[in-house]
């Protein structure tokens, strides 16, 4: 997060350049990308863990 973001509110009395806009609208994407990736390795860490409990129920049947 940069510095304009943590200083600027999008509900202040000024209007914010485009630069401004600009540089906001960049640090929201780059925080979404980041939940996305951090999302995305929960789904696969929570997948593989019920991947390998199905996996060890099989085994614990066929005995």
């Amino acid at each position: 997060m940069t510095e304009l973001s943590k200083k600027y509110r999008l509900t202040s009395m000024e209007e914010p350049t485009d630069e401004m806009l600009q540089e906001l609208m960049e640090d929201v994407a780059k925080a979404a990308r980041e939940s996305s990736a951090k999302a995305e390795a929960e789904k696969k860490r929570r997948l593989q863990t019920v991947a390998n409990e199905i996996e060890a129920w099989r085994r614990s049947s066929s005995i």
